[in-house]
């Protein structure tokens, strides 16, 4: 099996940044469909979900696998729009931004939420907690002038 440090340090290479953004949400939307939503395969490194939100202007919805890092207490979970290092900011922050209601499938459950971007002192201290649990974001947002977007999702 391979460990998480080897899994940290691929993924933050810049051809894994290339590659990822094509092939990972392709094989976890598969597998999440044939599974009838129990399973992502990127989820055996990290907590993931699939997001399905509003597009900002097709106004479609639009079905999103992510990595998430759930709230301690349990009230809900951190979205991070890393984009794997890409330059731009990913779709699905757009759609958050402009329709925050949105739905996501939780370990099989389907759970409408709320999206909020965090800002300010509340996006910094969840922005260290986030580097303590996925270090490779560090480089991420090293590779982008952009600042990377955090969401706090709750169930509505």
């Amino acid at each position: 099996m391979i460990g998480v440090r080897v899994v940290q340090k691929v993924s933050s290479t810049r051809g894994f940044g290339k590659v990822a953004p094509y092939l990972v949400p392709a094989l976890d939307r598969a597998v999440h469909r044939l599974t009838r939503g129990k399973v992502l395969l990127s989820a055996q490194m990290l907590p993931g979900l699939v997001l399905t939100s509003t597009g900002a202007r097709s106004q479609l919805p639009r079905r999103t696998p992510l990595a998430c890092m759930p709230e301690d207490d349990g009230s809900g979970w951190i979205l991070v729009g890393s984009n794997f290092g890409r330059t731009d900011h990913p779709a699905w922050t757009h759609n958050l931004l402009a329709h925050p209601d949105a739905e996501i499938s939780w370990k099989g459950a389907d759970i409408p939420v709320t999206a909020r971007p965090l800002e300010g002192k509340e996006r910094a201290v969840v922005w260290q907690r986030v580097l303590a649990f996925w270090p490779p974001y560090a480089t991420y947002q090293a590779r982008v002038k952009r600042e990377i977007r955090l969401f706090r999702i709750t169930r509505r």
